[in-house]
This record gives C-alpha cells, structure tokens and sequence, in this order.
C-alpha cells in the first residue's frame, strides 16, 4: 500500500543537524505513527512519504524554512515560574539551558530557560530546533489505511486504542 491520504504510517527515524550530530532517534522504542494528509508532522517531511510504502528507507534534508523557521533572537519572554511544565512531573526546578514546556493560547510551546530569577524566567520562545537545517533519516516499518475514529480524531492510534 502506497501513503496516500488517510494512511496510518509507522516510521523510525534518526534526527540529525547539518554535520551529522545526532539530535534524536526513535530507534530505542516503537515506530513513530502519525496520519497522513491531517498535518501532523512538518509539512515538507510529509511530502517527502507520499507514494512510498512499507520496507522504504530515504533521507530529506530540510532548510530552517520548511522546519521549525529561522531563529529570532528578539524572542524572550518573561514568564513566571509557576507556568513552566516538564514531561511527566508537572513542577520544575528550572536551570538556564532547560527546555521547558508552557501553556500558550496556542496549546503547549517548548520555551529554552535564559535567566532563572526568584518568580520568573526569562525564556527564548523560539522552537529549540529553529534556525537548524535538519536531516531525517527514515524507514518506514509499516503503511495501513485508517480507520474511522482515527479520521474523525485526526490523529493515528497506536496499538490497543488511543496514542494521545
């Protein structure tokens, strides 16, 4: 089965920045999922699965542009302390270098600690792989249509219901 509109897709990658310095891999646990045509990955790696199918391997090479945009170094906000989150905890000690998660009005944002003060951080707000040309290494495990919910969801289950 080719990816197409409304495929489930189980992928490996390996995330690298220019040079070849790995970033991240989902090598060490399952496939990543993720359905296709419902904008949930960077748009320019979608388009770089259209047409494939189960057993391919490739590599796409995306500019800062068709990733997570250009660095602006006038990002920084002040945030209090109270609105930082880590995964899993909830409370955070924060430390200058930390990548933290907030609540937005536009859902939760990755914001990288500057400046720790008493109440508040002062936080760089752009995405912490912005400015970063980066290369994804990928083989496709698995291609199934979707089914229903996951339409209606706009997202992929994983194995044995929900994957939220």
């Amino acid at each position: 089965m080719n990816i197409a509109q409304d495929s489930v897709v189980a992928f490996h990658y390996r995330l690298s920045e220019e040079g070849g310095s790995e970033i991240e891999t989902s090598r060490d646990g399952s496939p990543s999922l993720y359905l296709h045509g419902h904008k949930n990955i960077l748009p320019a790696l979608e388009a770089a699965f259209e047409g494939r199918t189960s057993g391919d391997t490739f590599s796409v090479t995306l500019s800062p542009a068709e990733a997570y945009g250009t660095r602006r170094e006038s990002n920084l906000q002040r945030i209090p302390i109270k609105h930082l989150m880590s995964s899993g905890t909830g409370k955070v000690k924060p430390k200058p270098g930390m990548v933290v998660s907030v609540q937005t009005n536009q859902g939760v944002r990755q914001v990288t600690v500057v400046k720790v003060g008493k109440f508040n951080v002062d936080a760089d707000t752009n995405h912490p792989l912005a400015g970063k040309t980066l290369t994804f290494d990928i083989e496709i495990m698995e291609v199934r249509g979707a089914s229903a919910e996951e339409k209606a969801h706009g997202h992929a289950h994983g194995v044995g219901g929900h994957q939220h």
